[in-house]
């Protein structure tokens, strides 16, 4: 489904352990890592949606995890100019996410990577929350920035922006020229 604006409808799934750690995929002969994701068909909810990936993408099933929280509104972001499918009717220029923060309640062993005829992972690991931001496509960065902050509390993760803004504010510090 793809709104007036362009952007397709999405769902983005941020999939925990106890320990806090977060569910990291390599894409099918790609060196490229992301979070379970994908379209919403019509007529169907965020929360199906999700569902449905999380068994596309995973294999697991609404009774492996426990929805801890989603993001409050749509999250989006553009698409680079080269990603776009001219084409395309209606053109899509990048896609709007609602992302869920999910916590594994069943086995590890419930990961199935094949569980669909077109399966888009070939490996996963568990890495700490805040690793995806610096590892993803640099077109999702912002996105996984702004989800994952949003989530963090929800789990005990503190917010990087606070650390951030004491680099900048050091940074700035040590940037002015000295006294004379």
């Amino acid at each position: 489904m793809i709104d007036s604006k362009g952007y397709r409808a999405n769902v983005g799934i941020i999939l925990s352990n106890t320990d806090g750690k977060v569910f990291w995929a390599r894409r099918i002969g790609q060196d490229s890592w992301q979070f379970p994701q994908g379209g919403i068909d019509f007529c169907e909810s965020p929360e199906e949606a999700m569902y449905r990936e999380l068994h596309e993408e995973t294999g697991l099933a609404p009774h492996d995890v426990e929805i801890i929280g989603c993001t409050r509104d749509w999250l989006r972001y553009d698409l680079p100019k080269r990603y776009v499918r001219r084409r395309q009717r209606p053109l899509c220029i990048g896609q709007k996410q609602i992302w869920y923060l999910l916590r594994l309640t069943g086995g590890e062993s419930n990961v199935d990577l094949a569980a669909s005829e077109s399966p888009e992972f070939d490996h996963w690991r568990w890495v700490d929350y805040w690793h995806p931001i610096a590892q993803v496509i640099y077109f999702k960065r912002e996105i996984y920035r702004r989800a994952l902050e949003e989530l963090a509390p929800l789990i005990g993760q503190r917010r990087r922006r606070r650390r951030r803004r004491r680099r900048r504010a050091a940074t700035k510090a040590s940037a002015r020229p000295a006294a004379q």
